[in-house]
Order: structure tokens, then C-alpha cells, then sequence
């Protein structure tokens, strides 16, 4: 039988990207990961990684355990959820993983949280969090979402608010700010400066919400923010008909344990209020 701690060492590669990333996210040496793996390959009789002397991929067989490792894990998972929904038992370590502006809004109210013990990290990237929950790094990914985002089976998402989008400061500055291309809030914020007939003389490009809203208020430029980024800077604000979604994101089998439903109801109390 195929063992369900080299099966989850497998699984996290398939979600991680490479064996360091797998050491970081374990605890474990470079060294103990790949030995690991190479155990597996041979409980399972095939070869699961394509190694270089730089690096490892997984071949078309790695694929294909990890996908079925992914159903084991998962499976594992809903079993001591239930169990411990049936003992009503709250308690154990939560990881959860957050955008920057809403950090600020939730950590005051889980440090009073009775039951789980929270830990709480903050990303920029929301692709990289869901890899991260996946893997099982975090057990929760608050993340945003600028459009509709199709079902993933393996997740399950729970609205913790809309938050408006707003034109930060003059509309008639020659200075507008701007997340880099890649970003999604920078495709609503040329939307949304197309509609307005806004052609700045300037476009500064910034990494972070909350960045661009400090110079927003320091007079630098204007910009396309959501609210939430505001709730410390005072700046004039003009509303727009756009918004974005805050989702609190956990896997599926993970969702019925009561220390995750705990800290989603705590979450659940979050408010857009600049």
C-alpha cells in the first residue's frame, strides 16, 4: 500500500512547484523530500519525477498519483473533520493566508477568538495562496476576486463582503496611479478611467492598494481603489458601479470542521468602512 505521507509529500510538489518550495512549506531538508519521493517512486513501481541537475517535474504517472493523492488527502481530511464535528471540538491551529487590506480589518477581532489558535499570513498573490491551500500550508485564503470566478470543486468559497470601488481623490488630476498590468485591479481601473473620458498625462505604476491610497492622500495622483483600502486615509472618494468580492476560501473536505467554521463566523463579522 502506497504511503499517505510520501502520497501528501507528492501532492504538495504537484501543488508547490518544486522540492524546496515542498521543504519550506514541511519543515523538512531538500535532501528528505526527495528521498521521500524516491521511495515513493518505487512503492509505486513507476517514475513519478523527471530530475536535472536544477530541478524536478512530474511525469505523466506523477500526475496522475498526485491527482488521486489529492482524493486520498481530501478524503482523509472530510473523515477527521467529521469527527471532530461530532465532538464539537474547536480547538487546533488554523493558518490563514490574507490580502493586505483586509488584514487590517480582521486580525483585531481573531486575536479575541476563543477555540482555534489563529495564525495569520499575508499575500499578494491570490493564485499562489490557493496553491498554498491546496497544499496544505493554510487551512483558509481570504482572497479577491475582480470578476465572476467559475466553481473549483476541490474549494469552497464563502462571501465575506462586496467592496465598493471608488475614483480616490481629484477625477481631474493629470497624475493617475495604477497596479502593474498583471494585476487585476488595474484592468477596472482602465475601465473605469475609459468611461470617465480620463487620458492622464501620467500613468505611475505601484505595487499595493494600500500604497497607492498613502499617495492618493499625500496629493501625488488619483486612483481606482476599492474601499477598504481607504479605511485609514482620508481622501475625497467619488463612487463607481464597480466592486469586488472578499471571499474566505477552504477546501472542501476541511469545511465541516468546527474550529474552521469558528473562525468563519469571526470573519463573517467583517465590514467595509473607511
Amino acid at each position: 500500500m502506497l504511503d499517505l505521507h510520501r502520497l501528501s509529500l507528492l501532492h504538495r510538489f504537484a501543488a508547490l512547484g518544486s522540492i524546496a518550495a515542498v521543504a519550506t512549506a514541511t519543515g523538512y531538508s531538500a535532501s528528505a523530500v526527495s528521498q521521500q519521493l524516491a521511495v515513493l517512486e518505487r512503492e509505486a513501481g513507476v517514475a513519478l519525477l523527471e530530475r536535472t541537475a536544477r530541478s524536478a517535474t512530474l511525469t505523466e504517472a506523477g500526475h496522475r498519483l498526485a491527482v488521486h493523492a489529492g482524493t486520498v488527502l481530501d478524503a482523509v481530511e472530510a473523515a477527521e473533520s467529521d469527527l471532530a464535528h461530532a465532538a464539537n471540538d474547536t480547538s487546533g491551529r488554523i493558518v490563514i493566508s490574507t490580502i493586505p487590506t483586509v488584514a487590517l480589518s480582521i486580525a483585531p477581532g481573531l486575536l479575541d477568538l476563543s477555540g482555534p489558535r489563529v495564525v495569520l499570513r499575508q499575500h499578494t498573490d491570490d493564485a499562489q495562496a490557493l496553491d498554498r491551500l491546496r497544499a496544505r500550508e493554510v487551512d483558509i485564503a481570504i482572497i479577491d476576486s475582480w470578476r465572476d470566478v467559475p466553481p473549483q470543486p476541490d474549494l469552497v468559497r464563502t462571501r465575506l463582503l462586496v467592496d465598493p470601488v471608488v475614483i480616490a481623490g481629484p477625477v481631474d488630476h493629470t497624475t493617475w496611479l495604477v497596479a502593474p498590468d498583471d494585476q487585476p485591479s488595474r484592468r477596472v481601473a482602465e475601465e473605469v478611467m475609459a468611461e470617465l473620458g480620463v487620458e492622464p498625462d501620467s500613468r505611475w505604476e505601484f505595487m499595493g492598494l494600500s500604497t497607492i491610497a498613502g499617495l492618493v492622500a499625500a496629493g501625488v495622483g488619483a486612483a481606482v481603489l476599492p474601499r477598504l483600502a481607504l479605511q485609514h486615509v482620508d481622501v475625497p472618494t467619488t463612487p463607481t458601479d464597480r466592486s469586488r468580492s472578499i471571499d474566505a476560501v477552504v477546501r472542501a473536505g476541511s469545511r465541516t470542521r468546527p474550529a474552521i467554521g469558528a473562525v468563519l463566523a469571526a470573519l463573517a463579522g467583517i465590514r467595509s468602512s473607511p
